[in-house]
């Protein structure tokens, strides 16, 4: 392992090319390094589209040139749709998406990796077929795509924002509005950068919510996005004072049974299909302890 350490002198130019200007290394290896949180700017890691400023500070360690790979496993998937361009999963509670400094095995990719053998490749060895992502502890529907005509296709989608994703969450306190819509930015919080935050810096982020049912002390609710950011329904709900029940880095455990994290489903997905052109729509059904909870809310049955 070597380290490197530069004081950048440009202005607006991203961190993987700054590295292949400076340094030995390839633009390819500074965005896999970037992955592996093995590129930090004034300490902190960063992602390779990051923007640097005169006068940071870029450290890259260089680990011995080895093969990079990650090994398909034979995880089961719930999948909700499959053909030779794309496969739509419900993803379980707690299977991290793609790997990542400390975790490279048990992910969705490993288990995609084994179930399709060919997945598109335009987002590096690390996340091969990711087109996005939903949190460890969030469950529902996600889109792989298996070649980068799709990939691309699909990343437009959801550039565009004619890829619709929608939500299902409960949160703590009694929502009053039966509709309403967070439009407030969002960055990384700088006291915690493990965390997400409103802020001015941050970047546009709005969150439209439905309400489905009150309860004494919770809300059921339905959310759609109209932006992607990280966190982006945990850290709005959190902001509006009703943070997700569980959802213990924005809010609190959960008080009526061990939920394992928020209470938040990505349960219906919209896309265009990128060879057929069709509009294709896809649900994911409420896992087992979403409805337990929910029961216990409506008094339906005991913690």
């Amino acid at each position: 392992m070597s380290r490197e350490l530069f004081t950048s002198e440009e202005d607006g130019v991203r961190v993987d090319k700054y590295l292949s200007t400076v340094s030995s290394i390839s633009r390819t290896r500074a965005q896999q390094l970037c992955e592996l949180g093995l590129v930090k700017v004034n300490g902190q890691p960063v992602k390779s589209a990051y923007k640097l400023e005169v006068d940071d500070v870029v450290e890259a360690e260089i680990p011995d040139d080895e093969p990079l790979a990650i090994e398909p496993e034979n995880i089961p998937l719930d999948i909700l749709y499959e053909d030779s361009d794309v496969i739509v999963i419900n993803k379980p509670k707690g299977m991290v998406v793609h790997p990542a400094p400390g975790v490279y095995t048990g992910t969705l990719v490993n288990a995609l990796l084994y179930h399709c053998r060919d997945l598109s490749g335009i987002n590096g060895v690390l996340r091969p077929g990711i087109v996005h992502r939903i949190d460890k502890d969030t469950t529902g529907c996600l889109v792989a795509c298996k070649n980068d005509f799709a990939h691309r296709a699909i990343a437009l989608q959801l550039q565009d924002k004619t890829c619709h994703r929608e939500y299902k969450a409960v949160v703590e306190g009694v929502l009053r509005d039966d509709d309403g819509l967070i439009d407030a930015p969002i960055g990384r919080d700088a006291r915690d950068r493990q965390k997400m935050t409103v802020t001015e810096k941050g970047r546009e982020a709005r969150t439209r919510f439905h309400v489905l049912e009150r309860y004494a002390h919770a809300s059921f609710i339905q959310c759609a996005l109209d932006t992607g950011r990280t966190h982006q329904i945990r850290v709005h709900m959190k902001f509006i004072g009703h943070p997700v029940m569980g959802d213990e880095k924005y809010g609190h455990a959960c008080k009526y049974m061990d939920t394992q994290g928020q209470v938040l489903h990505a349960y219906r997905l919209t896309f265009v299909h990128p060879r057929t052109g069709k509009e294709m729509t896809f649900e994911a059904p409420l896992p087992d302890y979403f409805e337990k909870l929910l029961a216990i809310l409506r008094g339906e049955t005991e913690a």
